[in-house]
């Protein structure tokens, strides 16, 4: 693992859990809003959960690199 993809591990990392707590959010409104989905909601609110963590990691990956533009494009100037 060269040193890029340990700074976006790393960042990616750090914003874990606010993606996760974004996309949690999303989900438990979706499914408290929609009267089909608050019935089941003993099914829906685990799924939500599960579904977050495990959704949370690919976009955590992706949106990193643009948390670190600002220090790729001043390394860059150096």
């Amino acid at each position: 693992m060269n040193s890029d993809n340990r700074a976006r591990l790393g960042v990616a990392a750090i914003i874990y859990s606010m993606v996760n707590a974004v996309v949690f959010g999303v989900g438990l409104i979706m499914v408290l809003v929609t009267p089909a989905l608050a019935q089941h909601s003993f099914f829906w609110v685990p799924s939500v959960i599960v579904s977050s963590f495990v959704l949370s990691a690919p976009l955590s990956w992706h949106i990193a690199p643009q948390m670190m533009l600002r220090f790729v494009r001043a390394r860059q100037i150096h």
